[in-house]
Parts: C-alpha cells; structure tokens; sequence
C-alpha cells in the first residue's frame, strides 16, 4: 500500500483546514491578489502621490496664470513710454522729491515750535518769533517750486492724452507730432531745474540755526538737499538719454516687478507692480513675531521638557498648545480693539519716551501685527522643540549624570546641543508660519504701501506696512480676471511659493549638516 496520506488524513500535513460555519478561513488577507501589506504600501503611496498630483496642479496654477503678467505689463510698459508719459514722469518724480524736501523742513519747524510752547512753556507769539527765520527759508523753499509744477503739470496732462489716443491709433503720424513737440520742453525743464539746484543750495549755504535739540533733524534735512542736487542731475543726463522708441526688454520688466518700490493699481496715471514693499513688510512683521516666539518657545520647551514638575507640564503645554486652535481672525479683532489700542497709550507714557519711535501716531503697525504672530508662532515653536528634546537619548543624560553634572550642566551642554536640529527646524517653521499669515497682518500692520527705512532704527517697527499675503487677500476679490492686476497677484503667489520652498531647502540643509555631526 501506498505510505502517502490521503484527503481527510488526519496526519496529512499539507491538508488544508476543515471550513468553519461555512466559510473558509485564511492565514492571510488576500484582495484582488494583493496581502494586507500590499494594502498598507499602496494605501500610504497612494496619499503620497496624491499629494504630489495636488503640489504639481497648485505650481501649473500659478505659474500658468502669473506668467502672463510680464507679457501683459510689458504691452503697457511699452505705451508708457512710447506715448512720452515715461518723459513726463521724470519731471513729476523730480516735483515729488522737492516737495518730500519741503514737507521735512517745515516738520522741524512745526516739532520746533510745538516744543517751544509745550516743553519750554513759552508764549505762542514769542515762540513764533523764535522760528521766524526757518519759517521764511520754508515758505520761500516751498514757494520756489511753482515753475517746475505747472510745466509738470501741463506736460503729465498731455502726455495722459497722447497715450489715451495711441490705444486706439498705435501708429498716428499726429499723435507723433504731438509727442514731439510734449518733448520740446526739455530745454526748458533743464533750466527750472539748475534753477531749483541753485536755490537749494542757497538755502543750505544760509539755513538759520535751530534750536540744538533739532540738529540732528537739521543735519538730515542737509543729507536730504544734498541728495536732490545729486538726482536732479541724474533726471537732467537721464532726459538726454531718453529714447520713446526703445522698447522695454524682459529683464526690465522682471526687475521692475521684484525691485519696484511702488505698487500702484487702478490709477489713472500709470500702474506699478513692485512687489519689493511687500516683501519687505512681511519679512519685518516675521522677524518682529521671531524676535519674541523664538525665546519664548525654545525656553518654554526647555523648561518643561527639563525642569518642570509633573503637574507644570500638565498645567503648561495644553495652555500654550491651546493657543493653535484660536482662529486668526479672532486674534486679528483682538489686536484691532485691545492690543493695538494698548501700544499707542504706553507709547505716550513718560517712563518709555526713550524708546525710538515712541510716541505713536497709528495703533495698526509692523510692531502690532509682529507680537500678535508671535503668539501663534510659540505653540509650533515650542511643541516641535519639545519633541526634538524628547528624541534625544536616555544614555547620553545617563551618562552625563554618571560623571557628575548637575541637571543644568547636562542640559545646556549635552541635551540642547543634541537637539539643536530639531529646534532650529523648529524656528524655520515658525518662521514659515508668521510669513504665510494672512488675517492677522491684513487687520493690524497697517496695510500702508512704504517702506519704513532702517536708518530709523527701532522706529521702523512702529510704522505701518503691507505684506505680500495681505495684497493677494485685500485685493484678489476685486480685480478683474485675466487683468494685468490679477496676474500680478498670481505672481505674488508664485514668489511666496518659492519663498516657502527655500525655508524647506534651508531646514533640510541644516537636519542634514547637524545629523551629520552627530554621527
């Protein structure tokens, strides 16, 4: 007989298991030919690709929608210039920078005289005869523009009309003509202009003396003169250079866009997409928010994570993780009705007069959207640096202890170095949060198109801006698709894009250098 077990053999080991009530029961999940890990792959790779399809579609958006910008910015660079407005815009650049000169002068004078009466006590006539001599340089300096402004004037008025018409004539012999004789004018032009240099240079050579405490707006007020002679002339050769038929090139619409100072829509005069404003509100509301989360967080991490008690760490990290789930908009209100408020009256008090920039005029600045973003950017800052402080091993505390260092020792030169990666990961991330934020810096930076310069100090915190996530939010809503303004929106988009892209590479740079080091 044969040794080889048959079906039903109990000793047949190869056998397949009896069916239970009728089903059959397998070792393993078996669907469409694929097991349970098969599933578990597919699944997790499924989101990852899915994930990748929705990244490429957000990049073709952008980048198909804000890369008509230049061609569509170029056709009316190209008007601007060729129907003579770029001309006349030099002499109205040139009207706008005496007036800045005037406006500073006669603002040391107001400061003067407001501190004469206030400060020193005196009487309004006698404190008016004190600055009598600045008030004359100032009205006369005012006054010296009248020339220049009604050429301007006449000129700009014309220029608006010429290129009006060529919209509709492109090649008008007339229209030509007209430009021809609106650049007729230079001579004239040159002339009011060596005759403002003149003049200026006359009110510096004879500017009275002011009172001391203002000699360091006085000398400022020189730096300013001294620096409209030098771009007078540059206007003057720029004038003699100036070819309408030279059309504008990529690289000088590129340029225009990411260096441009102004950023102007909707104007009757001509429409600037300069985002370099933006750009710079937003990295200095960012670095205002890191300025006050980054310490805050590191050591609130830090501390909980070393040094607090169990009961502390259940009080504190639920409170500060709290703080995430506030919606923006509430904090946004918060600072419009409370905080901003707030900054403005400390602002007046005497005990922090020694601050710059203190008195403050308007609630809504960099420096009140700043601290508002630092409160949302400390709970990602802070739970992320914990978790780096969390992964650090237990044998390298262990072994600190065991050759005798205190807690603090082996946290500030064994734990925290450890995780340096980590929390420097930690304040990208931050920092990616503050600069991506859009209610908080639309109701309280101010929404003011400038750029508070930084020879000003700690003064330029407390002045308004605007940043590149409140454009895109103020205005999306309102511009026509299609438009050069919508495309220049989708192209502020873009360069946020990029922006977020390069705080990536820069963490992954850092993860990779510190994990290298450790190794």
């Amino acid at each position: 007989m044969s040794n080889i077990p048959e079906d039903g053999d109990p000793n047949c080991v190869n056998q397949a298991p009896a069916p239970t009530n009728g089903k059959f029961r397998s070792r393993r999940l078996h669907l469409f030919g694929l097991d349970s890990d098969d599933i578990v792959r597919a699944f997790f790779g499924g989101n990852a690709t899915i994930a990748i399809i929705v990244l490429g579609l957000i990049i073709f958006f952008l980048f198909r929608e804000g890369a008509g910008f230049f061609g569509q910015n170029g056709a009316e660079l190209n008007l601007y210039r060729k129907s003579g407005l770029e001309y006349a815009d030099y002499m109205r650049v040139q009207t706008d920078a005496f007036f800045d000169l005037s406006k500073y002068l006669t603002s040391i004078e107001s400061e003067e005289l407001t501190t004469l009466v206030k400060k020193d006590g005196l009487p309004f006539r006698e404190a008016k005869e004190r600055t009598a001599a600045l008030h004359t340089f100032t009205d006369d300096l005012r006054m010296s523009i009248g020339p220049m402004k009604a050429l301007m004037d006449k000129q700009v008025a014309e220029a608006i009309a010429i290129r009006n018409d060529f919209k509709l004539h492109p090649d008008s012999a007339e229209l030509i003509a007209r430009r021809t004789a609106l650049l007729a004018s230079r001579d004239e032009f040159h002339r009011l202009n060596e005759d403002l240099r003149t003049h200026v240079s006359a009110v510096l050579a004879n500017l009275p003396e002011a009172d001391k405490r203002f000699a360091r707006r006085i000398e400022k007020f020189r730096g300013m003169a001294e620096n409209y002679i030098s771009a007078s002339r540059r206007t003057d050769r720029a004038l003699d250079a100036w070819n309408p038929d030279k059309p504008v090139h990529f690289f000088a619409r590129l340029t225009s866009f990411l260096f441009g100072r102004n950023w102007i829509t909707n104007s009757y005069y001509q429409d600037w997409y300069g985002v370099l404003p933006l750009l710079y509100g937003s990295v200095l509301v960012s670095v205002i928010a890191l300025f006050f989360a980054v310490p805050f967080g590191i050591a609130g991490a830090i501390y909980v994570n070393q040094f607090a008690s169990v009961w502390e760490q259940r009080l504190i990290k639920p409170y500060i993780e709290f703080i995430s789930a506030i919606p923006s908009v509430v904090i946004g209100f918060f600072g419009v009705i409370v905080w901003g408020q707030f900054v403005r009256d400390a602002s007046h008090w005497e005990i922090l007069s020694w601050i710059p920039g203190f008195p403050i005029s308007e609630r809504l600045n960099a420096f009140t959207a700043g601290t508002l973003l630092a409160i949302m950017a400390i709970p990602t800052i802070f739970t992320l640096a914990e978790d780096a402080l969390n992964n650090v091993p237990k044998a390298f505390t262990e072994a600190s202890y065991a050759v005798g260092a205190t807690k603090l020792q082996t946290t500030s030169r064994i734990i925290v170095p450890t995780a340096m990666s980590g929390m420097i990961s930690a304040v990208l991330l931050g920092f990616g949060r503050v600069i991506g934020e859009t209610m908080v810096v639309l109701l309280c930076a101010g929404n003011r198109i400038e750029m508070p310069p930084l020879s000003d100090g700690l003064a330029a915190c407390f002045k308004p801006v605007h940043t590149m996530t409140g454009i895109v939010a103020q205005e999306m809503g309102e511009v026509v698709p299609g438009s050069t303004h919508y495309r220049a929106l989708f192209l502020v988009g873009t360069l946020l894009f990029f922006i977020s892209l390069a705080i990536n590479y820069v963490a992954q740079k850092i993860l990779r250098r510190y994990s290298i080091s450790e190794r």
